[in-house]
């Protein structure tokens, strides 16, 4: 499809951001030689130090294959109005290397909710009820937060924001994200739009529910993450009430084209908005669950087969 490039991220090596989540992490000059081998062509930052922190020593890893730099994950525990400072300051400096190191591409600063360190949210994940979710101050000050550090990115910068929304997270279902956006100027704030959190999220297995929040937030996507979602793993996982870090050990965000998300029809619905950006894979590849270079190709082979 014209204009849309297909990358892949650190997490589908092992690196997650999540502590007790963490595979057998390789490093880096290995995993952005098996992201080129299988076909990618851009790769997202990973944790701050997996890759290098100096922007001219970064930007060498990525010519020498190839690869454009296309976004970075910040989280940040945007409740609490006093993580806000602390909060853009890692944002800053995240941008600062993004924007240096970036190849010729603008990469964004992938936002998100400081995920898995609120223990309802994380029993819940996947099955959340509105009870327990934010208070009006509380996103009053979540939404405040979110634009202070994207207007600080975009002011320094010139990069620009997208916010992801995140299972685990207090942006989680399709209710929670439309409030943010509902609380958030849409010049300065985007949405990345992950296909494989969305499903869960909805507390639901229906793959109508991936296309109904493309169409419903079509106008704030301005970058697409690809993942699946195990429809037995999800089925199990609500009825046994796992929290979110058994369900993703367990396996629910399968190999693409495994699980829920309606893949073909989402190419169908990027080609018809015209969308010309990056397309980033995420398969959470953990110790046990196979070798990540294997699971990368597989999931491009998939994505070459539905013409992506």
């Amino acid at each position: 499809m014209k204009g849309i490039q297909i990358g892949n991220a650190p997490c589908s090596w092992g690196t997650l951001e999540f502590e007790g989540l963490a595979g057998e992490r390789m490093g880096s000059t290995q995993m952005l030689d098996e992201l080129q081998a299988t076909g990618y062509t851009g790769t997202e930052l990973g944790d701050w130090g997996f890759m290098p922190t100096e922007p001219q020593a970064l930007r060498g890893e990525l010519l020498q294959r190839g690869l454009t730099l296309t976004g970075a994950f910040v989280p940040v525990a945007l409740k609490y109005a006093e993580a806000h400072p602390e909060g853009e300051a890692s944002a800053l400096r995240v941008a600062r290397l993004l924007a240096e190191a970036g190849c010729g591409n603008l990469p964004f600063l992938v936002l998100a909710d400081a995920n898995g360190t609120d223990p309802v949210r994380t029993q819940h994940a996947g099955r959340v009820t509105p009870e327990m979710g934010l208070n009006e101050a509380e996103w009053s000050t979540f939404a405040k937060g979110a634009e202070r550090i994207a207007r600080g990115v975009r002011e320094e910068t010139g990069l620009r924001t997208v916010f992801h929304h995140h299972c685990a997270g207090f942006v989680e279902t399709p209710g929670e994200i439309a409030r943010l956006l509902e609380l958030t100027d849409p010049a300065l704030l985007g949405l990345v739009f992950d296909t494989g959190h969305y499903l869960y999220g909805t507390g639901s297995n229906d793959q109508a529910a991936v296309l109904a929040g493309l169409n419903r937030f079509a106008e704030r996507i301005w970058y697409m993450h690809f993942k699946d979602c195990s429809r037995e793993i999800a089925q199990r996982a609500r009825a046994e009430g796992w929290d979110y870090f058994t369900a993703v050990q367990q396996g629910l965000f399968c190999e693409l084209g495994q699980g829920g998300v309606d893949f073909r029809a989402i190419r169908d619905w990027l080609d018809e908005h015209h969308y010309s950006g990056w397309i980033t894979v995420e398969q959470d590849v953990l110790p046990g669950m196979g070798a990540p270079k294997a699971s990368a190709e597989r999931n491009r082979a998939y994505l070459q087969a539905i013409g992506l």
